[in-house]
């Protein structure tokens, strides 16, 4: 029960990764409020799951009184918070002459605005051994593919966000981190879909990870086991990146 009595705040958690993230959270003795923003039945069903542990809060991202209004909730509810994990993400795959400014500015709106934004929203509220975990992904070293480019250059430009916060929260006892998965088994990226074969041969563990691997390494981020863990770019990805 590494996290007993800690409150975490999860963007887009209601399936995916991010569920996979609630769970271990609460399993791991926090209570967790997570964002939805479309999944409200999925979201309802996994809040259910953990009566009084979990609260399932509408929430988008890219609407700054949307994230100020969750983050109020979540604060009325289990009275304040410690850790951040930002794990609500879009993803835009086309070849650069088919892509638009509608679809640069849907992604970096998401993947880049959206962050910073509940990092601003949530950072008020925490205090010494705060947590601030981002969801990022292996594509921000590698893009061994084509069709990625704005998607590995929204999650690039996390790696150099969290650098530099990483300078200005260490005095105040506040950790934030990118966490890196490869090919995570989730409904957008399933293990038997049309492109694992193809991710597969780019690894040296060639298989997708599931989302209770990923969680489990979110829970050390989150955990006192990496107080001195900070401004890192953190792989999990089966080797893709080796």
């Amino acid at each position: 029960m590494k996290l007993s009595g800690k409150v975490a705040f999860v963007t887009g958690g209601s399936r995916g990764i991010g569920a996979g993230i609630v769970e271990r959270f609460i399993a791991d003795g926090a209570k967790v409020a997570f964002t939805y923003a479309g999944s409200r039945e999925k979201a309802e069903a996994l809040a259910a799951k953990f009566p009084g542990q979990a609260l399932a809060v509408h929430g988008d991202v890219t609407d700054e009184k949307s994230v100020a209004k969750a983050v109020a909730q979540t604060l009325a509810s289990f009275g304040k918070l410690d850790i951040v994990v930002n794990n609500a993400g879009f993803g835009e795959f086309k070849p650069v002459w088919e892509l638009t400014l509608a679809d640069f500015d849907r992604i970096m709106n998401i993947n880049v605005r959206g962050v910073f934004t509940t990092i601003m929203h949530t950072l008020p509220h925490l205090k010494s051994g705060g947590r601030i975990i981002n969801i990022s992904s292996c594509n921000a070293d590698r893009i061994p593919f084509a069709n990625g480019g704005i998607y590995a250059a929204s999650k690039s430009a996390l790696q150099g966000m969290v650098q530099g916060f990483a300078r200005d929260l260490g005095p105040k006892g506040i950790t934030i981190n990118n966490l890196q998965p490869g090919p995570v088994d989730t409904d957008l990226n399933p293990k038997e879909g049309a492109f694992a074969e193809q991710l597969h041969s780019l690894m040296a563990i060639p298989r997708h990870a599931s989302a209770a691997e990923v969680a489990g390494f979110a829970s050390y981020l989150a955990s006192e086991e990496s107080a001195f863990v900070t401004g890192a770019n953190l792989m999990i990805d089966g080797g893709f990146s080796a």
